[in-house]
C-alpha cells in the first residue's frame, strides 16, 4: 500500500501515452490517445456534517496531483438537512468552487415517492444532475470516471492519477469498478477504544478482500466508469446498502461480465465518534447493522440470477454461494468460536463426555484459540504500522503505543457485541419484513481529545 503512495503515477501515465502498443489498446477501448482526455466526476453526498469536516475534505481534494481542469465536483445536499447544511455548502463553494473545471451544489428533495432517503438516493440525484452538465459539454461517458466519496474522505495526493492509470490499463475499464482501501484514521485518537478497534477491524477486512477478489465488492468510497453508471440507470434509490448494490446492478446488467479491481491504495475516513461514550457505542452498533443490512442484496442477486439466462450456471452457483456464506459467517462465526469449547459438553450431557470427540474437543478448541491469538497479535502490530505521521494529530509516546496494543484484548467483545449481534439483527429484520431505512453516521470532531 505504501509503495503505491510512493509511485509517481503521473509519470507512469505519461509513459503509457508514449508507448504505441499500449496507446492502441487504450484508443480501441476508450477512443482516446492521451490520459489527459480523462475527466473525473466527483460526488460528495453530505448531510449535517460540520464545516470543518467538509472543508478538510476539499482542502485535500485540491492538493491531489490530477489536473483540476479535468474535475467536475458535485456537493450533494439533502433538503432535509436544512439551512445550515446549505450555508456550509455555500461557504465551500465560495472558497473552492473556482478551483475545479465545474462545481455544482445539488439539493436532493425529501419524501420522493419510492425512495429511501439516504446516500444512495442522494447520489443518484446528484449523478443525474451531473449528467445534464456532461451532456451539454458533449463529453463521451467512457472518458469520465465517477467517484462517490463519503464527505469525510481524505484523499492521498496521488489518488486520481493512480485511479486513472488503473482505468486506462484495465482489461475492461467500462465494466469494472475500482476499490481503494478504506482506513479510518482521520480522528483515530478522538475515538474511544471500542470504536478504534472496530475501525481497524473493518480496514483489515477490506485489505483482505483486496487479495480475495471473489469477496471484493464496492464499499463506501469507490469509482467506476460513468458510462456503466448511466447504462445501469444510476444507483437504486430504494435500498440501504447502495454501495454494494451498484456492483450487483452492474453485474446483472452485463450478464456477469463485471468486476471490482483493487487499487491497493488508501483513502482515509473518520472513525465513529459521538459526544459521549454511550452514544459512540450505539452509533458503532447502528453503523455495523446498516452495513450488515447488505443482506438485502442476496434476494436481489438470486432473483436476478433466476431472470438472467445469459449468466452461466457455474458463475451463478459460485457468486451465490460466496455471498450467502459471507453474510452467514458475519452473523454466526463469533458466536460459534465463543460457544465451541463448552456448549457441546453442556448439551451433550454425561454420555457425550465419554466419547472420543469430547476427549479431543479441548485440544481442537485450544488450537483454534491459539491461531486466533496469533491473528490478534498480528492485527495489533499492523494497526500500529498504519499510524503514519500524516494520519494522526497527537504526539505518539511509548505509553500510547502500549495502551493501543492492549486495546486489542477487547476484540472478542467487539466481534460479538458490535459485529455478530448487529448482523444478526439486520438479517432477522430482513427475514421478518421489518425493513430498515438509511441511518446516516454522525460525524463530529472533538477538541483537545485524549487517549
Amino acid at each position: 500500500m505504501r509503495e503505491h503512495e510512493k509511485t509517481d503515477w503521473l509519470e507512469k501515465l505519461n509513459q503509457l501515452s508514449s508507448h504505441t502498443a499500449e496507446q492502441a489498446v487504450i484508443s480501441n477501448q476508450l477512443g482516446i490517445k492521451n490520459w489527459q482526455e480523462i475527466y473525473h466526476l466527483i460526488i460528495l453526498p453530505m448531510y449535517k456534517e460540520p464545516l470543518e469536516i467538509v472543508q478538510e475534505t476539499f482542502q485535500n481534494l485540491v492538493k491531489t496531483d490530477y489536473p483540476k481542469d479535468k474535475m467536475i465536483v458535485i456537493l450533494a445536499l439533502e433538503e432535509k438537512a436544512g439551512r445550515q447544511a446549505q450555508k456550509t455548502a455555500r461557504q465551500i463553494e465560495k472558497k473552492f468552487g473556482s478551483k475545479f473545471f465545474k462545481f455544482l451544489i445539488t439539493i436532493h428533495p425529501c419524501n420522493l415517492t419510492g425512495e429511501i432517503m439516504g446516500k444512495g438516493s442522494n447520489d443518484a440525484w446528484a449523478s443525474r444532475k451531473g449528467k445534464e452538465i456532461i451532456d451539454k459539454m458533449s463529453i463521451p461517458y467512457e472518458r469520465i470516471i465517477v467517484s462517490s466519496f463519503d464527505i469525510d474522505t481524505i484523499l492521498s495526493p496521488k489518488y486520481f492519477s493512480c485511479l486513472t492509470y488503473h482505468y486506462l490499463t484495465a482489461a475492461k475499464p467500462l465494466r469494472s469498478s475500482f476499490q481503494p482501501i478504506p482506513i479510518f484514521l482521520n480522528n483515530i485518537w478522538e475515538a474511544p477504544s471500542v470504536s478504534r478497534i472496530f475501525s481497524f477491524s473493518s480496514t483489515f477486512w477490506q485489505m483482505t478482500c483486496q487479495e480475495r477478489l471473489e469477496k471484493l465488492r464496492t464499499f463506501s468510497s469507490h469509482s467506476m466508469s460513468f458510462n456503466a453508471l448511466v447504462e445501469v440507470d444510476f444507483r437504486q434509490t430504494n435500498v440501504v446498502s447502495d454501495d454494494s448494490r451498484i456492483f450487483w446492478q452492474s453485474f446483472l446488467k452485463y450478464d456477469g461480465d463485471y468486476r471490482t479491481i483493487p487499487l491497493y491504495y488508501p483513502v482515509s475516513m473518520d472513525a465513529n465518534v459521538a459526544p459521549s461514550l454511550w452514544k459512540t457505542l450505539k452509533n458503532v452498533y447502528k453503523q455495523q447493522r446498516r452495513w450488515a443490512y447488505g443482506v438485502e442484496n442476496v434476494t436481489y442477486l438470486l432473483f436476478g440470477f433466476f431472470k438472467n439466462k445469459k449468466i452461466s450456471l457455474a458463475k451463478k452457483i459460485y457468486f451465490g454461494a460466496v455471498t450467502l456464506e459471507g453474510y452467514w459467517s458475519w452473523s454466526t462465526n463469533s458466536f460459534i468460536i465463543f460457544l465451541l469449547g463448552w456448549l457441546p459438553l453442556i448439551l451433550g450431557g454425561q454420555e457425550f463426555t465419554q466419547t472420543l470427540l469430547a476427549y479431543n474437543l479441548p485440544i481442537f478448541v485450544r488450537t483454534v484459540l491459539f491461531m486466533a491469538m496469533f491473528g490478534l497479535i498480528s492485527s495489533a502490530g499492523l494497526s500500529i504500522l498504519l499510524l503514519s505521521p500524516h494520519s494522526i494529530k497527537v504526539k505518539l509516546t511509548k505509553r500510547k503505543y502500549l495502551l493501543f496494543g492492549l486495546e486489542w484484548l477487547l476484540l472478542p467483545v467487539v466481534m460479538i457485541t458490535f459485529t455478530a449481534l448487529p448482523a444478526l439483527e439486520a438479517q432477522t429484520r430482513w427475514m421478518l419484513g421489518k425493513y430498515m431505512g438509511f441511518w446516516p453516521t454522525e460525524k463530529i470532531r472533538k477538541k483537545n481529545s485524549q487517549l
